[in-house]
């Protein structure tokens, strides 16, 4: 497998709560910044799309 390029998410201010993806055309990868290597989380991109519509849906808007 190819190295992943990650990127940092634009949400993430400064610090170590950040979290990471990189993408294949058939994977998603997530990871945090404490721990980028020893917790990675793979999903199909139709999983990762169910992720964040579920996550969309319950984000209180205020």
């Amino acid at each position: 497998m190819p190295a992943l390029s990650w990127q940092k998410s634009s949400y993430c201010a400064q610090g170590n709560s950040c979290i990471h993806i990189a993408a294949t055309p058939r994977t998603i990868h997530l990871t945090e910044s404490g721990d980028p290597a020893e917790s990675i989380l793979t999903a199909t991109p139709a999983a990762f799309d169910a992720l964040l519509h579920v996550l969309k849906k319950d984000t209180p808007r205020g």
